[in-house]
């Protein structure tokens, strides 16, 4: 059993980390980021302000699951 849930946690932490790795390098900076390769009308429709700070609020949660499954791991892994 303690092997399936090191297996899920280590699946969620991966999955996570490369979500997370994806929408900072969408966050439009200085350069506009790489939203600006996806055609930059795309958030014009949404309102560039509200999706960078939907875009915000996604990456904060992808950071704190990864956060938290680093966490887990630790402790199933000792």
């Amino acid at each position: 059993m303690r092997s399936v849930i090191t297996a899920v946690t280590l699946v969620v932490n991966v999955v996570s980390m490369v979500a997370m790795i994806v929408g900072v390098l969408l966050h439009s900076g200085r350069g506009g980021g790489l939203s600006d390769m996806f055609g930059g009308g795309g958030g014009a429709a949404l309102g560039s302000a509200a999706a960078e700070r939907n875009l915000n609020r996604i990456t904060t949660v992808l950071a704190l699951s990864w956060l938290f499954s680093v966490v887990a791991l630790g402790m199933l892994l000792t």
